[in-house]
C-alpha cells in the first residue's frame, strides 16, 4: 500500500478546519446561533463530503482508484466521528459558537 501520509492528515483535519468554520458561517448568515448539536454535526459533515469532489477529479487509473477507494475509506470513518459525537475539535467549536453567540 503507498504511503497517503498527505491524504490522512488532510482527511483528519478537515473537519476541524475547514467543515467547521463553515459550518459556523453558514448558522451564522442564516441566523440560528442556537443549532442543536445534531444540526451542527450534521452540517459539518455536509461540508465534509465536498472533499468527494475533489477525489473524484483525480485521474482515472488504477492507481487513482486505489488512492480514491483508501481516501473514501479513510473520509467515511472520519465523517462518522463527527457524526456520532466522537471528533473532539467539533464538539468544541460547537461549545464555543453556541455559548459564545
Amino acid at each position: 500500500m503507498p504511503d497517503y501520509f498527505e491524504v490522512d492528515r488532510l482527511i483528519e483535519d478537515l473537519a476541524k478546519i475547514y467543515s467547521t468554520a463553515c459550518a459556523t458561517s453558514w448558522f451564522k448568515i442564516s441566523g440560528n446561533r442556537k443549532p442543536t448539536k445534531d444540526e451542527f454535526r450534521g452540517k459539518v459533515v455536509e461540508f465534509m463530503k465536498h472533499f468527494e469532489y475533489t477525489l473524484s477529479t483525480f485521474p482515472q487509473s488504477p492507481m487513482a482508484e486505489n488512492f480514491r477507494a483508501y481516501a473514501s475509506k479513510k473520509l467515511q470513518d472520519e465523517i462518522t466521528r463527527v457524526a456520532t459525537g466522537e471528533n473532539k475539535e467539533v464538539e468544541k467549536r460547537y461549545k464555543y459558537y453556541v455559548d459564545y453567540s
